[in-house]
C-alpha cells in the first residue's frame, strides 16, 4: 500500500537530508506529493532537491521553496552551504514564491486521513501551515519529525537543544501543541546511534539518485569523518516501524529560558498524541535503507542500541 508523504527539509545544511530524499525517491511504497524547503536560502535548498529529483528521474514531483526566517528569533543558518555545486547537476532554478504553505494545505485537504508530513528542518514551515488552517491537523494521517532530545547524559554537542528545534523553538513549540492525532518524533537519542564512516560512502552507495552526494558531501563538513543518518531514519520508521521502539506521552519545548529555548521534554502517558523513539536497531536500519536505494543487502553488522 503506498504512503502519500510530503516532506518538509532544509536540505543544503547537513547532508542527512539529501540521504533522506535519495531513500523516499527510491522508496516504492512512498507516493512522494511535494517537497517544500525551509530556512535561509529556500530557493537554492529548492534547487537541491530538484537536483536529487532529477538524478532519480523523478522530475515531476513539486517542489516549494517555503519561509526563510523563524517565526520571532534571528535566523541560524542563513545560508545554504552545499548549493555551492548547484552549477554542476541539472537542475530548475525557478520555484513558486510565496505558496509553499498553500501548496501543503491543498495537498492535505485534497487526501484528508491520508497524507504523512515528514519534517526534518526547523518546524517554521509547518507551524505555519497549522496557523493558517486550524482544521489541517486533524486531516493529517501522522505527523514525522526528525526533532528533538528526549534523554540526557548524550554527547556534549548534543546535550543542548537539537538544531532543528533550536533553530525556530516557537515554530517548534506551535508544532507540538496543534494537537495532531500522531506524531512521531525521531530525535537525537536514536539518531546518533544510526552512523557510517564517510570513507565507506563511494564503496557503499552506487544508485543514480546518490550520485549528487558525492559532490555535495565535499561541502558539507561533517564530525569525525562520520554521516549521521538523522533524517533517513525518520522517514525509514514511516514504512518499516519495527526499526525503532517507542513510547507514547507528551512532548513539551522550553521557551523560557534564553540558553535553553528549544530543549524537549518527554512525559510518558498512556493517552498522549506523542510517539517519541527511544530505541534503534541499526543493523536493520542500513538493511532496509540499502534494499531500498540500492537493492541489495547491506554487508556491515551493526547492534541494536
Amino acid at each position: 500500500m503506498m504512503e502519500k508523504v510530503l516532506l518538509d527539509t532544509d536540505i543544503g545544511s547537513d547532508i542527512d537530508d539529501s540521504f533522506c530524499l535519495g531513500y523516499l525517491l527510491s522508496q516504492p511504497k512512498c507516493d512522494l506529493l511535494g517537497i517544500t524547503t525551509v530556512s535561509g536560502e529556500a530557493e537554492k535548498r529548492a534547487g537541491m532537491a530538484s537536483v536529487m529529483c532529477k538524478a532519480a528521474g523523478r522530475s515531476g514531483i513539486p517542489i516549494y521553496a517555503g519561509i526563510e526566517q523563524p517565526l520571532l528569533l534571528p535566523q541560524q543558518q542563513p545560508v545554504a552551504h552545499q548549493a555551492g555545486v548547484l552549477d554542476k547537476w541539472p537542475h530548475d532554478a525557478h520555484f513558486p514564491k510565496g505558496e509553499a504553505i498553500e501548496f501543503m494545505r491543498r495537498t492535505i485537504r485534497q487526501n484528508p486521513g491520508e497524507v504523512t508530513l515528514l519534517a526534518i528542518g526547523p518546524m517554521t514551515n509547518v507551524a505555519a501551515l497549522f496557523a493558517v488552517d486550524l482544521e489541517i491537523p486533524s486531516l493529517l494521517k501522522q505527523l514525522v519529525l526528525m526533532c528533538g532530545v528526549f534523554t540526557y547524559g548524550l554527547p556534549a554537542y548534543v546535550c543542548l537543544a537539537e538544531w532543528n528545534a533550536r533553530c525556530d523553538p516557537h515554530a517548534t513549540a506551535v508544532v507540538y501543541n496543534a494537537g495532531v492525532r500522531n506524531v512521531r518524533s525521531i530525535g537525537l537519542d536514536v539518531t546518533t546511534r544510526v552512523t557510517m564512516k564517510k570513507s565507506d560512502f563511494a564503496a557503499t552507495f552506487r544508485a543514480d539518485v546518490m550520485r549528487p552526494l558525492f559532490d555535495f558531501s565535499h561541502v558539507w563538513e561533517e564530525k569525525d569523518g562520520i554521516i549521521t543518518f538523522h533524517d533517513p531514519l525518520a522517514a525509514a520508521v514511516i514504512f518499516d516501524e519495527d526499526i525503532c521502539g517507542f513510547k507514547r506521552g507528551e512532548v513539551s519545548v522550553e521557551l523560557e529560558s534564553a540558553r535553553s529555548k528549544g530543549l524537549t521534554y518527554f512525559d510518558e502517558n498512556a493517552n498522549g498524541n506523542d510517539e517519541v523513539a527511544f530505541t534503534v536497531n541499526d543493523a536493520a536500519f542500513f538493511a532496509h535503507y540499502m534494499e531500498v536505494v540500492e537493492k541489495k543487502p547491506y554487508a556491515s553488522q551493526g547492534t541494536q542500541a
